[in-house]
């Protein structure tokens, strides 16, 4: 009896511990996925750090527009603590929409800093309607593609002031990048600038057709420089314009970036940006879940578009006065395009007291009164 006894208590613990193993299975498979889970969405700061790419047209070392961009870039990275994606060099055009394809797999929200990207940037929004794109100096916009430019006539107006008050001659060159809108609207800026404290001043505008390419920039400011002009501005991303003015030992404004080092006896200053407050802002909100689509316009009073620190050649009546009027921009108390504006051909296109609206400036595609050059079709 007590062998059969033992028997059956021996098979009930045998049974038993058969039914713990069985139901204590599910419960380990179930632990491993929860954590799996937590692994690839931890809580806390790491399930919010968001995956973020930059398209460049140039390179940081460009000393001007891709350098500042770049600095935005470093902003966001110490910001939210991440390492963010970076293509240089990406030409407009085909190549560019395969690279913003290839983005659109593995990021969160990217940013594309040149005009031409526009295209390639609406059509690979379109495909990846999850992905937020931003796009620099565009108009095109959809419900996951921003744009985001700065005012740069404001600070291309203070910088024609430089020029006028510093050229004795009246002519000033000034080397062209693309013949759209925003240079336009800017050399236009430039040349009040420079006739509101200067009326005779004239501005020769040649075009490079180009963004970076130090050798073709140089070639167009030697050109100016042999039609004599005696204060040469430049809107491209390289130095090569101010330095060769310098070698001539004529006067020289840059752009987007403090020049000021490449020449600094012949420097007068340029407009800067500062694109890091719009990047950080645009993260954050992809961050928050409250991004949306938006035309964003920095300008001198949200510290976007500002003007580099004035050479050590610009007296000071010359700096007081660009001072003063940066004041006035900055406050809302003066508007560049505020008539009356010609065109160069002496038509009127801004009224007496008129100021031009931002969806002209935006599409402007004409010279005002004191500009020579022409605009390619």
């Amino acid at each position: 009896m007590k062998k059969w006894t033992l028997l059956l208590v021996l098979a009930m613990l045998v049974i038993t511990a058969a039914c713990s193993k069985e139901s204590s299975a599910p419960a380990d498979e179930e632990g491993a996925k929860a954590g799996e889970r937590q692994a690839s969405k931890p809580d806390g700061q790491a399930a919010a750090k968001p995956r973020v790419a930059f398209v460049y047209i140039g390179v940081p070392g460009d000393g001007g527009w891709t350098y500042q961009h770049d600095l935005g870039r470093k902003a966001v990275d110490e910001k939210f603590g991440i390492t963010s994606t970076i293509v240089e060099n990406v030409p407009e055009g085909p190549d560019a929409e395969r690279v913003f394809e290839e983005l659109a797999q593995k990021n969160d929200i990217i940013f594309g800093t040149s005009f031409g990207y526009m295209d390639a940037m609406v059509n690979v929004a379109k495909k990846h309607p999850s992905v937020k794109f931003a796009h620099a100096t565009g108009y095109k916009t959809a419900d996951n593609l921003s744009t985001y430019a700065g005012r740069g006539y404001q600070t291309g107006y203070l910088s024609g002031m430089a020029a006028g008050l510093m050229t004795e001659n009246n002519k000033i060159g000034y080397a062209a990048a693309f013949p759209i809108p925003e240079v336009i609207y800017t050399i236009n800026a430039f040349a009040l600038g420079a006739q509101s404290v200067n009326p005779d001043a004239t501005v020769q505008v040649v075009w490079t057709n180009t963004w970076f390419d130090p050798a073709v920039e140089r070639q167009a400011a030697v050109s100016l420089l042999d039609q004599g002009v005696d204060v040469l501005a430049n809107y491209q991303d390289s130095p090569a314009g101010i330095q060769a003015a310098a070698e001539r030992g004529v006067f020289g404004l840059g752009n987007d970036s403090d020049m000021n080092k490449y020449a600094p006896d012949y420097y007068l200053t340029n407009p800067v940006w500062n694109w890091a407050p719009y990047y950080i802002d645009q993260v954050q909100q992809a961050v928050d879940g409250t991004w949306k689509s938006s035309a964003y316009w920095g300008s001198i009073a949200d510290g976007t578009a500002d003007i580099a620190p004035l050479g050590t050649s610009v007296p000071q009546s010359a700096r007081d006065a660009i001072e003063t009027k940066k004041k006035a921009i900055k406050d809302g108390s003066y508007h560049v395009f505020t008539g009356p504006v010609y065109d160069q051909g002496g038509a009127e296109k801004v009224g007496v007291g008129k100021t031009l609206p931002d969806d002209e400036i935006h599409n402007m595609m004409w010279f005002v009164k004191g500009v020579n050059g022409t605009i390619p079709d």
